[in-house]
């Protein structure tokens, strides 16, 4: 409730006036409410659909209102951290000079967005998701692989296979939050894989691996510009990047704009994503 209120910019006693007076006017209880949050009942989602029906029909008449050719306003696009902070952060000035009335919020987390949710107008995750009303298109393949520093491999030694792999310090994730089972690929280079150390994001995995903490799965494209040594160069695991947002949001030209001129970016530098042995 408390953040609700504060995105919506009133106060959360305000706020849960109108939610109680607007569960009186349809005569039913709408949220289940603890003290982890509130949640939709049954007829909370009945409703909530109804809903979002009512706000694609009224964001299309703005659209047709206001020019679909005008890009401004407000999105915020989620993304995995690596690809967030790694990738598209440098670059978001181009977003800028392409489209200055457009206010750009990147929120770089290593976690799932719920745009039915309103957690953000766009996303890009791993993995091409099933259900929702969402549009959903293509990004980009990216290949991970086994990388460790110079520093590191001249300590600890250069494992010959992958079975030496045992007796060297590991870097992966902390298996009990991986949010997608996408993230889950230690164990296609190594079946008892097992970390040492644990890092919850792929930026952080990175600045370990770099910065000489042990042997980790890094992203191909974070590591194009490092000095950091490929290990094992024929091995090598591919994950997609889908770009997603909301069916209610199909007319709004801020987010068909940020996804077209992503997509361009992409291709520009498409070869960093790809496995180069």
């Amino acid at each position: 409730m408390l953040g609700a209120a504060a995105r919506l910019g009133v106060s959360q006693a305000r706020l849960s006036r109108h939610i109680a007076a607007l569960e009186h006017a349809v005569g039913a209880r709408l949220f289940d409410r603890t003290t982890r949050g509130s949640m939709l009942t049954p007829d909370g989602e009945a409703l909530f659909g109804t809903a979002e029906r009512m706000e694609a029909e009224a964001l299309s008449g703005l659209a047709n209102m206001q020019g679909r050719d005008e890009v401004a306003g407000t999105i915020r696009v989620g993304a995995p951290d690596g690809f967030g902070s790694a990738f598209l952060s440098p670059r978001l000035g181009r977003f800028r000079e392409a489209y200055p009335d457009l206010r750009i919020q990147l929120v770089p987390v290593p976690r799932s967005f719920s745009l039915s949710e309103r957690e953000a107008d766009l996303a890009i995750m791993v993995g091409r998701p099933e259900k929702g009303r969402l549009r959903v298109r293509k990004l980009v393949d990216y290949a991970l692989g086994l990388y460790a520093s110079k520093d590191y491999l001249d300590q600890a030694g250069h494992p010959e296979d992958l079975a030496d792999l045992a007796a060297h310090s590991l870097v992966g994730y902390v298996d009990d939050l991986i949010y997608t089972p996408e993230l889950n690929y230690a164990r296609e280079f190594l079946r008892d894989w097992r970390s040492s150390i644990e890092v919850s994001t792929a930026i952080g995995q990175f600045e370990a691996v770099r910065a000489g903490a042990g042997i980790g799965i890094c992203h191909d494209f974070m590591t194009a510009r490092t000095d950091l040594i490929r290990l094992f160069p024929e091995l090598s695991v591919t994950r997609s990047y889908w770009t997603v947002w909301h069916e209610n949001l199909r007319v709004a030209r801020r987010v068909q704009a940020f996804a077209d001129l992503l997509d361009r970016i992409v291709k520009e530098d498409r070869d960093l994503f790809r496995a180069d042995p």
